[in-house]
């Protein structure tokens, strides 16, 4: 039995990409997109005819238009959800945010996918945190994106959003980086272990919120956190995984004894603790990367269309 195979029993797969053969091939169980791997997609060329549906649009209807349209595409070819991610210019602001993502389930609905496919995906400022908190209410599943650090873990979770994504591998490009080094063990993996406590906080305080660990640079990443609730994984990866034999034993488990949650944390505290943290810096990186592969596919629209 294959590694991922082995995985599978303690974790449910996701495929990080936008590509739909890669889907096909690896049937995971849901899938999800951002702005640079739905740029990559629509770079590709295998989605012309989509990208000629689109002529006499502006930018934004487009982009949201031909998103939608892919997103349809990989629930097609999957039992679970598509992530799909909210313009990252909005991720300071939450009324935005909340209308951007009425306008993406309408079209998914409109499309003939229901909204129980689909993951709004939102960057995980306190802006974002607060939109997902109104959408959960109002039935719509999210996906906290851009994860870094404890207190928006733990907003997160008192937001009570369907997920978190945490960034493993940016943050092992951060360490290494920060210590001037190529390479760090998986026992000190600063990626890897933000995951684990993060897992552990959620598990330990009963909180419903799922961890999707998300970013991995290595399959030794991925394997020491075979027992998170979902991985996402890219198909470079998960052909790695496929090919390999490997007995995949569980590294994290739920608490037998949950406690009781501690009080929410409180705006002034979430911004306290974001300023204090340099991880933060990674967030702002992140979005500001989101928007530029945005601003990337607008010039192939323009090019092509």
């Amino acid at each position: 039995m294959s590694a991922l195979a082995n995985l599978a029993k303690h974790t449910i797969i996701v495929a990080d990409t936008g590509d739909l053969s890669a889907i096909a091939r690896l049937n995971p169980v849901d899938a999800t997109t951002n702005p640079s791997l739905i740029t990559a997609a629509f770079k590709s060329g295998e989605h012309d005819a989509l990208i000629g549906e689109v002529a006499g649009m502006d930018t934004d209807e487009a982009i949201d238009y031909l998103t939608v349209a892919l997103g349809k595409k990989i629930s097609e070819l999957i039992a679970g959800r598509v992530s799909t991610e909210v313009d990252a210019r909005l991720s300071f602001d939450t009324e935005g945010t909340i209308k951007k993502a009425h306008e993406l389930i309408a079209r998914y609905q409109q499309a003939g996918v229901d909204k129980s496919r689909i993951l709004i995906k939102i960057a995980a400022t306190w802006e974002g945190i607060q939109a997902a908190k109104t959408l959960e209410q109002e039935g719509i599943a999210c996906n906290l994106t851009l994860l870094f650090t404890k207190a928006q873990a733990i907003a997160c979770a008192d937001a009570n959003v369907t997920l978190i994504s945490p960034f493993v591998g940016r943050i092992t490009d951060f360490q290494k980086a920060r210590d001037g080094v190529d390479s760090v063990a998986i026992s000190d993996d600063m990626g890897v272990n933000s995951v684990k406590q993060i897992y552990q906080y959620y598990k330990d305080y009963g909180y419903s919120t799922q961890v999707m660990g998300a970013s991995f640079r290595s399959t030794a990443q991925i394997l020491a956190l075979a027992g998170c609730d979902l991985l996402t994984i890219a198909p470079a990866l998960l052909d790695e995984l496929s090919n390999s034999e490997l007995d995949v034993p569980r590294q994290l488990t739920p608490s037998q004894n949950i406690q009781a949650k501690p009080a929410p944390i409180s705006e002034a505290q979430f911004r306290a603790a974001q300023e204090n943290d340099p991880l933060d810096a990674l967030v702002h990186k992140g979005i500001d990367g989101f928007i530029k592969a945005r601003d990337e596919l607008a010039q192939l629209l323009q090019n092509k269309v």
